[in-house]
């Protein structure tokens, strides 16, 4: 496209000047053969020129006379042909010239035309809207507004167009008039005289610096996250393989990974909202890379992959997802300094934030792993240094742990947990528990709670053992769904054996990862509708750290759930950080006194006290009280003296089967007469 009409101008000149040197020929020779034959004429007409012997006088002279004027007659004509001919060609010619203006004054690309001596014959008005030149402003093809860089490569260009007559596409940055820098896309061709030689250049340019600016955008989108623009997976990858191969040349170059988790992140984000969480997210990034020196690696705008060694002395905070950040830290002179890097960076992020008028504390666990040196892979070091992270959560938080070869074992055992897991509910190996749940003042049971056990082809696995990694990887989501409905099924199986005034509850604990669910009402109606139990005899375990974590959310989570016709009952109660002054806000009928102040209260007199007066304060209240972990006849009797209504524990029944709670049932109506003169073993077979 380009080159048949950036020719066009030239062409048009050419045959403009052979017309005129054919129109002037034209007019040359008529005018010598008119003089020629009207010089014939005269003589004819004038006897005194001719002797009087000579023979012309002997021919006709009208005859000569005719055929003279004959001769000039057809040559009139002749050139009146001739003349009508230059005409038209003279009108094609200004119509392709008048079109070829048309067309190069309202082109979107630039277009010039330059002889040998580097004199502008044409600039297209494109030059004037596109880069601010007026044509008074370009009288000579210079290489003054090309930048110093890409000069070189435009004169070769040049030089070669005029050789082989046609140049190649070619980019380079030009600088506008008020200063800045604009990319072209250019193409030169040169025109030629009759004779082939070259007489100068027809340059057509394209302003491609939106086009570019958009690629170099996308490839940049392409390897930086979107929110935070720092590097992303894809980038970080890139440059731990680069440290790698760098560290394989010199033993001397050490590295580390370190992956940064915030704690606690999805409470903040969902309380302000997700429009807060990613203005934190973007605060925090900005602090990370503030905190770290040059030699830690930022991804910058616009840097882009390049082959070769890495950059040593810069460092990668990456984002790879969510509330992860990663940094990966060259040049170290010991393994301690990586050590260091993640102290400051958690001592950096602990000042508070402020965001939306609310001052955030927030605090990260940190995982490092250092290249061993050996011939490792990018994504195992990324891998390693997560699992570390994982391990600084589990003990504690706010915590920076250092991978070994251990965490990989255990993250390789959790691994193949979470695949046995989601086999085994498939395979339905995870059965329902009960633990009786007994009134303090008859000895009779009152209700039971629900608890998961795992009967594996390997032997029975502890709940401490699946139950939090079922919970993070969202699994006790299946299993829950399976067992809620055989537990309020079975209620119903042991209501209408064992008739009482009040019938038999069911306690079942509702996990972290449930009460997070934004439809979790509607699923415990559709599980317990299912089932056909009386939604007035299911109780709902909520512990009372889940309950707290965000009291606004709590509430309204809490009276859904209420209004299904449920219990609700707050579990591990004295654990968290509560105080039951804040219970009023919620619709709460019980509260479970956990574990380890029951085990204590018989021995140590200020654990009894706290006790009692949990007991006092939720009786004031209007809720009712059920102690967690009996296990001896004195504690029994502690709690009895104090007013807790219900207990649970191994002095009455530790976890059983459906068909044990079937023979404890039965034991249990026969035995009430005697329950309090048993004061030795318990009322129920352990």
């Amino acid at each position: 496209m380009y080159n048949s009409e950036s020719s066009a101008r030239p062409k048009t000149l050419a045959r403009m000047s052979q017309v005129e040197n054919r129109e002037w020929w034209l007019w040359g020779f008529a005018v010598g053969v008119t003089l020629v034959l009207t010089f014939g004429i005269l003589s004819l007409t004038f006897p005194g020129l001719h002797l009087a012997s000579d023979r012309l006088y002997l021919v006709s002279l009208r005859e000569w006379v005719r055929a003279l004027a004959a001769l000039v007659l057809l040559f009139d004509i002749y050139t009146v042909y001739q003349h009508l001919q230059l005409q038209r060609m003279r009108r094609q010619l200004n119509e392709r010239n008048r079109l070829f203006q048309l067309i190069s004054e309202n082109a979107a690309d630039m277009i010039a035309v330059v002889d040998n001596n580097g004199h502008r014959i044409y600039n297209s008005p494109a030059y004037q809207r596109i880069l601010g030149y007026a044509s008074e402003d370009l009288t000579s093809y210079s290489f003054d507004q090309v930048h110093p860089d890409d000069q070189p490569r435009v004169s070769e260009a040049a030089e070669k167009a005029r050789v082989t007559g046609r140049g190649e596409r070619l980019e380079y940055r030009v600088r506008h008039k008020d200063g800045s820098w604009r990319v072209l896309e250019s193409t030169a061709s040169a025109y030629r005289a009759p004779d082939g030689t070259t007489e100068g250049l027809v340059i057509v340019n394209r302003d491609i610096t939106e086009r570019k600016q958009a690629e170099e955008l996308l490839a940049h989108s392409a390897l930086h996250d979107g929110l935070t623009n720092l590097a992303n997976r894809t980038l970080l990858l890139d440059r731990v393989t680069r440290a790698i191969g760098v560290a394989k040349r010199h033993a001397d170059f050490k590295f580390a990974v370190l992956f940064i988790d915030i704690d606690g992140f999805k409470v903040f984000n969902d309380s302000l909202g997700h429009g807060a969480g990613d203005v934190l997210l973007v605060q925090i990034a900005q602090r990370l890379t503030t905190s770290l020196r040059r030699a830690d690696t930022v991804s910058r705008v616009g840097q882009e992959i390049e082959s070769g060694e890495a950059i040593l002395g810069d460092s990668t905070v990456a984002r790879p997802g969510g509330d992860e950040f990663t940094v990966l830290a060259e040049e170290l002179h010991n393994l301690s300094d990586a050590i260091r890097i993640a102290e400051r960076i958690q001592r950096r992020l602990s000042v508070p934030f402020v965001i939306e008028d609310h001052e955030i504390v927030v605090t990260a666990s940190v995982g490092i792993a250092f290249h061993s040196g050996e011939d490792t892979q990018a994504e195992n070091l990324l891998r390693d240094a997560e699992i570390a992270m994982y391990r600084a959560k589990q003990t504690g938080k706010a915590r920076c742990e250092v991978f070994d070869n251990a965490m990989r074992a255990g993250a390789l055992k959790r691994l193949q947990l979470e695949t046995e897991m989601r086999r085994a509910v498939e395979q339905a190996e995870f059965q329902v528990y009960y633990q009786p749940i007994v009134s303090l003042q008859d000895g009779r049971i009152v209700g039971f709670e629900a608890l998961t056990r795992w009967l594996s082809p390997k032997g029975m696995i502890m709940p401490s053992d699946f139950i939090p990694i079922a919970d993070e990887t969202g699994i006790i989501l299946a299993i829950n769904r399976q067992l809620l409905p055989e537990a309020c099924r079975q209620l119903r199986t042991w209501q209408q054996r064992f008739p009482s005034e009040l019938p038999l509850s069911l306690s079942v604990n509702v996990s972290p990862k449930q009460f997070s669910q934004p439809d979790l009402a509607s699923q415990i109606a559709q599980l317990i509708q299912q089932s056909g139990a009386d939604p007035k005899c299911v109780n709902l375990e909520i512990t009372e750290t889940i309950a707290m974590a965000d009291a606004e959310k709590s509430a309204g989570v809490l009276n859904q759930l209420k209004a299904l016709g449920v219990g609700l009952d707050i579990d591990d109660f004295g654990t968290g950080y509560s105080s039951l002054s804040r219970l009023q806000r919620f619709p709460v009928d019980t509260l479970k006194i956990d574990r380890a102040f029951v085990s204590r209260m018989d021995s140590d007199e200020d654990t009894h006290e706290i006790v009692r007066v949990i007991v006092m304060l939720a009786h004031n209240l209007g809720l009712k009280v059920v102690a967690e972990g009996v296990e001896t006849q004195a504690q029994l009797s502690l709690l009895r003296k104090i007013g807790c209504e219900c207990a649970q524990g191994f002095l009455f029944s530790k976890p059983v089967d459906k068909y044990s709670i079937v023979k404890l049932l039965a034991t249990n109506a026969t035995l009430l007469p005697e329950f309090w003169a048993k004061a030795a073993g318990g009322f129920v077979a352990q």
